[in-house]
């Protein structure tokens, strides 16, 4: 039987001003491709691209409840979630991004 991961993560703005809440099975593909500004819709118009936070899950069906959640908190409760994790709201991705190109064979995978 093959595990599945999926990730139910937080992007924000540079000054951390606008909040956005997303769900993908692989989370460096996924960043990519909101930093590099490749689909159209609410994180591209407003430059939201820095990842302050995420969670693990091997199951769709618990990531998506999750995401959803998420979704409902107020503001100030996102943000402690954010700080419980990541105290400075530094860009996590960064440790991962310095020549940043997902894998080829991650291209192709579902959201």
């Amino acid at each position: 039987m093959r595990n599945y991961n999926f990730y139910v993560y937080i992007l924000t703005t540079w000054n951390n001003k606008v909040m956005y809440i997303g769900m993908t099975n692989n989370l460096e593909r996924r960043i990519y491709e909101h930093k590099n500004k490749m689909v159209d819709g609410f994180t591209k118009k407003y430059n939201v691209t820095k990842l302050v936070y995420f969670e693990y899950a091997t199951d769709v069906n618990a990531a998506i409840t999750r995401e959803k959640e998420i979704k409902k908190w107020r503001r100030e409760k996102k943000a402690k979630l954010v700080t419980s994790m990541n105290p400075e709201w530094k860009d996590l991705s960064l440790e991962w991004e310095k020549d940043f190109s997902p894998p080829a064979a991650a291209r192709n995978d579902i959201e």
